[in-house]
């Protein structure tokens, strides 16, 4: 296991080209099933402010993709998103859910590409800081230690991916499993089951919360709406969308990934 401080932008742009049309099918079959999972336990509708958004790109035989984002009482922002030019070598694929002010659970963070390697991002976003909030580190975080541990040690095909953002590198939690690795079927079986085992621990946790007070809500809901609006607004690999779709158009695609032309109400205004 190698660690690299090498961008997004300079993997690709180093790479020969190669089509990545496999993974990209599996990892889309596999973020979709899960879209699906929690489709059955929440109440979600689309926003319409993503529907011009079921498909862009495709200029002079660039990436094309998809963004559709939802919201309803208990989720205060759901993207669910594709971008990819598999034949040439680059996909990402998003499934990030941002829970409404009802509970302090952490949000859900799962975002897989190659470029042409397979990269992998699974996370839990923490509501609080967790040095003071040490009930929260407990709860969620402090029992996953032993697994990311785990994964580090038994898999060496992964190489831990670190941005050289340290802007970045502050919106991980201490548990965030980061990686490249090859594209192979040792990954996608351990992506599948990490995916999946992130995700239903997840609801496990949602399910079993206790309600933030109700005049509590409101400065939670605030706090969450920043962070999610600094994380996509910070993301040094925007610079790709410049590339690709041009500044107007990634503008919009990273308001969309925080909801900055949502018409929808926000979760706690909803319920």
């Amino acid at each position: 296991m190698s660690q690299t401080l090498k961008s997004v932008q300079e993997f690709y742009d180093e790479a020969p080209t190669t089509d990545i049309s496999e993974i990209f099918a599996t990892w889309m079959d596999l973020v979709d099933g899960l879209k699906a999972r929690v489709a059955e336990r929440f109440e979600l509708t689309r926003d319409p402010s993503s529907n011009v958004l079921e498909s862009f790109g495709g200029e002079n035989g660039g990436p094309t993709g998809r963004i559709r984002a939802y919201a309803g009482p208990e989720i205060d922002w759901m993207v669910h998103s594709h971008m990819e030019n598999a034949k040439l070598g680059f996909a990402n694929i998003h499934l990030t859910i941002w829970l409404g002010p009802q509970v302090k659970v952490p949000h859900f963070g799962l975002a897989l590409g190659a470029f042409p390697q397979a990269w992998i991002f699974v996370d839990s976003v923490p509501r609080t800081n967790l040095l003071v909030d040490t009930d929260s580190y407990d709860r969620y975080f402090g029992p996953l230690n032993a697994e990311w541990e785990q994964v580090r040690h038994e898999n060496d095909f992964l190489d831990p991916f670190v941005s050289r953002s340290g802007f970045v590198r502050a919106s991980l939690s201490p548990m965030a499993h980061a990686y490249t690795a090859t594209t192979d079927s040792r990954t996608t079986d351990l992506v599948s089951k990490l995916a999946t085992d992130h995700l239903e621990r997840w609801l496990g946790w949602v399910d079993a919360a206790e309600r933030v007070p109700a005049e509590e809500q409101a400065a939670l809901a605030a706090d969450d709406l920043l962070t999610r609006r600094n994380i996509a607004e910070r993301d040094p690999a925007n610079e790709m969308g410049d590339r690709f779709f041009g500044q107007e158009l990634t503008n919009t695609l990273v308001r969309a990934l925080w909801g900055g032309d949502r018409e929808l109400p926000r979760a706690h205004e909803q319920a």
